[in-house]
């Protein structure tokens, strides 16, 4: 099995301090441009504080990076998986430099990120384009996954295990509501993301991968699963509307109609600082306040079928660019018709998230 024409994978993430002393930057980095003062920073940087200043995203990037390639090598697939961030070391433009230097020139490129929106994705793509701008380097970015059936089966095996935990504590009979999680965006990003359609836009995402999980789950479970899609992570001016219900204010709403919460974060492959502090802190202290017995289901991280549907992904990719399979792409971003952030005449270059077979 071989990934030809590419030499090596990509793997690009958002990420984040690795001490006390990263945290100011990289908050810097991570909102660059949107004119967020220092002192609502440091307020955000409080977060980090409550977990040693230091994010666990990259320690969980570099333990799947070691899975994929475990993967890749009981398939006989012997290409290096590089490591590169948006907003923190190793930075994209080092990594791709350094892949230059090693002979890399056509490269693929793989996002933790699942969903389609222009911060998910399509800001990906435009990094990548301007890490490699200029440069004897070619990166591909594969299609967000989030559709993939193999994704919705990895976070239903985590919703099992949570409410089957739940109910030793709280019985067989208890009202149980699953609220999926994900990051809240903008509505005006939402309304256009992916092509903008209302069944293809960030929300729609969320609610079919929620359908599917809550389906596999309640089948192997035996029961109804009753759920809804609330969101956490909002930020930015409170005038500006951002998706909702909030997880912790759909809790309160919901008191007194249910005996117990799972949270479920489909929104999240890692237990990165939404899952640690929003989650795991914030909404169970909510929860506790309101008298819910709480259970946080596990993100995918590095279940098996998640990481294998990460190399299928990949291999699937390469065959296409080999002309060996079509490639129906869900992003458009090549196109330009993706998230609304490109002139559909604009010529790529670089780094590009390639365009269908015809």
């Amino acid at each position: 099995m071989t990934l030809a024409p590419y030499s090596a994978i990509l793997f690009s993430s958002f990420g984040g301090p690795n001490g006390p002393d990263d945290v100011l930057p990289f908050m810097r980095n991570a909102t660059r441009g949107r004119g967020v003062p220092d002192e609502r920073l440091m307020e955000v940087s409080e977060h980090y504080m409550l977990f040693g200043g230091k994010s666990p995203i990259n320690e969980l990037n570099l333990a799947l990076i070691d899975r994929i390639r475990a993967e890749l090598d009981r398939r006989g697939i012997d290409v290096p998986v590089v490591f590169g961030n948006r907003n923190w070391e190793p930075y994209f433009a080092d990594t791709v430099d350094q892949l230059i230097a090693d002979g890399h020139h056509k490269v693929l490129a793989l996002a933790t990120s699942a969903y389609q929106s222009y911060s998910s994705c399509a800001q990906y793509c435009q990094d990548l384009e301007g890490a490699a701008s200029g440069k004897d380097i070619r990166i591909d970015k594969i299609d967000p996954y989030w559709d993939a059936p193999e994704f919705s089966r990895a976070n239903a095996n985590s919703l099992i295990a949570a409410v089957r935990a739940l109910r030793e504590r709280v019985g067989g009979d208890a009202k149980v509501r699953v609220l999926f999680v994900t990051h809240s965006i903008p509505t005006a990003m939402n309304d256009h993301s992916s092509t903008g359609e209302p069944e293809n836009r960030y929300d729609a995402q969320h609610l079919k991968v929620a359908r599917a999980v809550a389906d596999l789950a309640g089948e192997e479970l035996g029961e109804l699963l009753t759920w809804e899609l609330t969101y956490c992570s909002r930020s930015g001016s409170p005038h500006v509307p951002w998706l909702e219900p909030d997880i912790n204010d759909r809790m309160e709403e919901i008191k007194d109609e249910v005996d117990a919460v799972v949270a479920a974060p489909i929104g999240f492959i890692s237990d990165h600082m939404e899952v640690l502090y929003d989650l795991d802190t914030e909404a169970a202290q909510t929860a506790k306040e309101l008298g819910l017995p709480y259970e946080r289901a596990a993100t995918v991280d590095t279940d098996p079928v998640f990481v294998s549907l990460l190399v299928d992904r990949l291999v699937e990719w390469a065959e296409a660019e080999r002309g060996e399979r079509e490639r129906n792409s869900i992003c458009k971003y090549a196109t330009g018709n993706c998230c609304l952030v490109r002139n559909p005449n604009q010529t790529n270059t670089g780094a590009h998230h390639a365009a269908p077979r015809p």
